[in-house]
């Protein structure tokens, strides 16, 4: 292979490369229109450095042989017989040198070009992946986006041709197009939350905080949805159980969006419970509990996949927008934690992840409410219409 197809194949990969890697991040089209230049700019740097690179290695390798024809040379030329044998054998030992010093320079520019191939290949592999991936959310989101607007647009237009006299009926209309506007926000939300996330532009603020009064938030603003559909929404956290250290707003989303799904994905009837212990190493293990539906373990890898559903049917029901758990996914991640899963279909589902416990100097302020016999505060109903009919559990 020449040097300039060489080169012209590194800078087609390098150019490529970058010109799909710049577009692909903003997942739109519209970034191809400049992204194509600076990808043709990077290739040509590509160009001009492999091809600089190959003819410094063969001028040196030219260098080496006129040196070699000029020690022959010098050779032929003495007339001193002892002289003159050695240098002969100096030329030849020169002569069986050069293919050997040639062979292995070569050898090593082929390894090089070899290995520069192989990464090139990896990173078309790579922006392969990152273009398929690129589609299929681009077409998730579209689909997304077009459930909630054409049912809208339905109701809306039904609303104003005066077709429907009844006034509860009308009170229904409005109420789903509400109900699917506010799927439309809720989705704009988490795409905004996941661009962030992918451009490395998730912002954390680490403080110490008591994990009780966090949990209570997240129930008690849940416990009307839970109410609504029959769900016994509860928490368990022992008394003295420590500090944590955390981005607290960032925590509190990520409990929010369990206990939303442990209650969305329930039966009537069900329970959820949230619940904390304090683990040997010092850090605090929260566990947020179901005995809905479960999930079967085929799905449970894929779970914090953008826009994975279960149950297709059931979750558009349900109206989520399938990117929570990879939301949850990388805030815990942020955090130095991941999402556990354990789930039995028909048995219920138990997500947890682990905090680091915050220093000895924070104190211990994470449990609340009144200890039971035993040290732990008792199971308390996150709403008051479920305090009636909720067990305390140790």
């Amino acid at each position: 292979m020449s040097v300039h197809r060489l080169a012209l194949k590194v800078a087609l990969g390098v150019g490529g490369a970058a010109a799909v890697l710049t577009a692909g991040a903003s997942l739109t089209g519209a970034a191809w229109g400049w992204a194509l230049p600076a990808g043709a700019a990077l290739g040509g740097g590509a160009y001009v450095a492999v091809k600089q690179l190959v003819n410094g290695r063969l001028q040196d390798t030219r260098a080496l042989l006129r040196h070699l024809r000029q020690f022959e040379f010098e050779a032929l030329g003495t007339g001193d017989d002892d002289g003159a044998q050695r240098d002969t054998l100096k030329r030849e030992e020169a002569r069986r040198a050069a293919p050997a010093l040639r062979r292995d320079e070569m050898d090593a520019l082929l390894d090089e070009a070899r290995r520069t191939g192989r990464v090139m290949a990896e990173r078309v592999r790579e922006l392969r992946k990152m273009e398929n991936y690129r589609r299929e959310f681009i077409g998730n989101v579209s689909h997304e986006l077009k459930t909630p607007i054409f049912s809208i647009q339905g109701f809306a237009e039904t609303l104003q041709g005066g077709a429907i006299e009844d006034e509860d009926v009308r009170g229904a209309f409005v109420e789903k197009i509400l109900r699917n506007a506010d799927r439309l926000r809720h989705l704009a939300r988490d795409l905004a939350e996941i661009a962030r996330i992918e451009t490395g532009e998730l912002e954390m603020t680490v403080t110490a905080f008591a994990l009780g009064p966090l949990v209570e938030e997240v129930t008690e603003s849940l416990g009307p949805v839970a109410a609504e559909k029959g769900v016994t929404l509860s928490e368990r956290l022992p008394e003295g159980l420590p500090r944590v250290e955390g981005d607290r707003e960032r925590l509190r989303q990520v409990l929010s969006n369990l206990v939303d799904n442990a209650v969305k994905y329930n039966r009537e009837g069900g329970t959820a419970e949230v619940a904390a212990r304090h683990m040997p190493d010092g850090s605090v293990k929260v566990n947020v509990v179901d005995d809905g539906v479960g999930v079967e373990l085929e799905h449970v890898e894929r779970l914090t996949e953008r826009f994975y559903r279960v149950d297709q049917s059931r979750s558009r029901r349900q109206g989520g927008t399938g990117l929570g758990l990879a939301i949850v996914k990388h805030i815990l991640s942020a955090h130095g934690s991941e999402l556990s899963v354990s789930s039995s279909p028909g048995r219920g589902s138990t997500f947890g992840f682990v905090l680091a416990a915050a220093s000895s100097g924070s104190g211990s302020a994470g449990g609340r409410g009144k200890p039971d016999q035993r040290g732990e505060r008792e199971a308390r109903p996150a709403n008051e219409e479920q305090r009636g009919k909720q067990r305390g559990k140790a």
